[in-house]
């Protein structure tokens, strides 16, 4: 057993969110101390080699860095250069398998109204109001709201941010981007091909279909793609963003330790005390005012054991599972791409499911030049797959990766002589990789049930124990869980220096 260290401060979890919360609280001071499981940082934004290739094995894109947008904000904040990206446009390219054009999100928003009208005519109308419901949340996300408040103080930050156009679409706090198009006139068998965009769209950002994701949010994730803000391409790799978040956290004087797997948390004389393993099997022990659990909500009853407060629990078994993924990783030459192929694509596919497709451009830094790493990922109920003998895994994963390989086939026109190289991911896969419980991907589904006010608060029933990540206000991304990063270090600092003028 190594010596007892202490720390003002534990983060657990090196992710986007982790990294974000150890290196502002260093800024702000803390002796910070950042635990990891992996050999590297990132979490699911981070990155694996193949020979000459670089996969970015989770996210491929980030949000937030426009001027003013988040992660400039924050770099600015940190002291650190913002990793070099350039603003996707198209964002993405949605083929919806109908015979149709593929439907273009265009980045300039002149473009995309002239796409959108021509590709789905007569929902003009729902577009205009979501612009407006957008610019609404945009302008109160920028007056950093604490969401869902849990203490007098949160409630203070809430109603700070709140303004009459907040209170305006408030009155959608319940309704789903479904229930949108309804009040729109956009629903019933005439708006059928917009309603399978709208669901392969928030799919991916939400978990969720049309009829499941809650429209506050969802007409904002629609609207991330057109300027001022964008969706951006990093050079090198995701990993990018996570190294720039290490400097910022070392030179703020905080600490990360690698290969340091968490595995108990016990609140002793208003103390956290936090153990774990670390390489080798040697065991390390951490004594803490306070900790930051940027991990999936799930692993906190095997955490915190009999500490686990009962109303989380309940609630964590109430939100149900996120997704799982499969993931084919896969390399060709770029000869054998389409002409000015897009970075992302979508692709509505029956077997295995509705393709996201990300292409690596050319010298960023993914594969070698005149080639390029292809990365098809597909949503998949996660737990099922750990319940299949060995055989019936084998013989699943090869039928996941042969209708992934069917639907590149049609979308890009690959042939399986192009393949340079490639493999397949299954959650089990995803399970080793990034310590989730059955391989989860993302944070818990965007229903209306679960997002802003009804979602999981960053402050935990239990003190001193915050949280962040996908999985807490406003949700996943890089930039979502950046924000909820800095969300739960304001409560933190707010929370000792109440505590300090008591003492």
């Amino acid at each position: 057993m190594t010596a007892l260290s202490r720390a003002d401060v534990l983060v657990i979890g090196a992710g986007i969110a982790g990294l974000t919360a150890a290196a502002l609280l260093a800024r702000h001071g803390k002796k910070v101390c950042l635990l990891e499981a992996h050999q590297q940082s990132g979490g699911c934004a981070g990155t694996f080699c193949r020979g000459p290739y670089i996969f970015d094995a989770g996210a491929t894109q980030v949000a937030g860095f426009e001027p003013g947008g988040s992660h400039q904000r924050l770099c600015s904040e940190l002291g650190v250069a913002l990793p070099t990206a350039t603003p996707l446009d198209p964002g993405c390219v949605v083929d919806l398998n109908d015979g149709h054009p593929p439907v273009r999100i265009w980045r300039d928003q002149q473009q995309w109204k002239q796409e959108r009208r021509q590709q789905f005519p007569g929902s003009e109308r729902f577009w205009q109001i979501s612009d407006a419901i957008h610019a609404s949340n945009w302008s109160f996300a920028g007056r950093r709201p604490i969401l869902p408040p849990r203490s007098g103080w949160d409630l203070r930050q809430l109603l700070q941010a709140l303004g009459p156009g907040n209170l305006a679409s408030g009155l959608l706090t319940t309704a789903t981007v479904a229930d949108l198009l309804r009040l729109c006139g956009c629903s019933g068998e005439r708006h059928q091909r917009l309603r399978r965009f709208l669901d392969l769209q928030l799919r991916l950002y939400s978990q969720e279909p049309a009829d499941r994701t809650a429209a506050l949010y969802g007409v904002t994730v629609l609207s991330m793609v057109q300027e001022p803000l964008g969706l951006w391409h990093l050079h090198g790799s995701m990993q990018e963003l996570s190294h720039t978040l290490e400097t910022a956290l070392a030179l703020a004087g905080g600490s990360l330790l690698l290969r340091h797997r968490v595995e108990k948390l016990q609140r002793r004389d208003d103390q956290w005390l936090v153990v774990g393993s670390a390489a080798g099997g040697q065991r390390f022990e951490f004594k803490a005012g306070d900790v930051v659990c940027s991990l999936a909500p799930q692993v906190l009853p095997e955490l915190l054991g009999k500490q686990m407060p009962q109303g989380l629990a309940q609630r964590l078994q109430q939100l149900g599972d996120p997704s799982g993924a499969l993931v084919l990783y896969g390399a060709v030459k770029r000869e054998h791409l389409p002409a000015d192929c897009p970075s992302h694509l979508q692709l509505d596919w029956a077997q295995p499911g509705s393709l996201f497709v990300s292409v690596s451009q050319d010298g960023d830094g993914r594969a070698p030049r005149g080639e390029a790493t292809v990365i098809a990922s597909v949503f998949t109920p996660a737990r099922p797959w750990f319940e299949l003998d060995r055989n019936e895994y084998k013989q699943a994963k090869a039928k996941a990766q042969h209708g992934i390989e069917a639907g590149l086939e049609q979308l890009l026109a690959l042939q399986p002589q192009h393949w340079l190289r490639r493999e397949v991911a299954t959650p089990m896969g995803f399970r080793r990789w990034t310590g989730r419980p059955y391989g989860f991907v993302g944070g818990i589904g965007q229903a209306p049930d679960r997002f802003g006010p009804f979602g999981l608060a960053s402050r935990s029933p239990l003190p001193g124990l915050w949280l962040c990540g996908d999985a807490i206000y406003p949700g996943e991304g890089t930039a979502g869980v950046s924000l909820s990063a800095e969300m739960a270090v304001r409560q933190l600092l707010q929370a000792q220096r109440k505590s300090g003028l008591r003492a």
